[in-house]
């Protein structure tokens, strides 16, 4: 996915989070308020978060009376590419090296397990 090829920080996370869960594009002031109130965060931070996450072209603006912005890049393709990312990193490109240290190190439950042979197993099956 060539638009995250800088990585997102998690600050930066933070307000591609809040723009997903508006699920429509914001101002910044609706942007600042709402992460003044989850974080705490000052309107320049914010504004300098916004900045950067233009720069790295995963979020757009547009103006109307004011800026909105919205993401151009959507939670599930942004959690794929978390996770392969996460994958190669450490686990040299392995998924199965993943899985089976969720499974070693008690991550998984019993029902966690199964839902996953179940999964593997339907996916065969088509």
């Amino acid at each position: 996915m060539e638009h995250l090829a800088e990585r997102i920080s998690d600050s930066e996370l933070e307000v591609m989070r809040l723009l997903w869960e508006a699920g429509r594009p914001l101002p910044i002031s609706d942007i600042r308020i709402a992460l003044h109130q989850r974080k705490g965060w000052e309107p320049t931070t914010v504004k300098t978060l916004v900045n950067r996450l233009l720069s790295k072209g995963v979020l757009s603006q547009e103006k109307q009376k004011v800026f909105y912005y919205r993401p151009l890049v959507s939670q599930d393709e942004y959690k794929r590419w978390a996770t392969n990312r996460l994958i190669d990193k450490l686990y040299r490109g392995s998924a199965r090296n993943l899985v089976a240290a969720l499974v070693d190190s008690a991550s998984l439950s019993q029902g966690d397990i199964q839902e996953l042979r179940d999964f593997f197993r339907m996916e065969d099956e088509e």
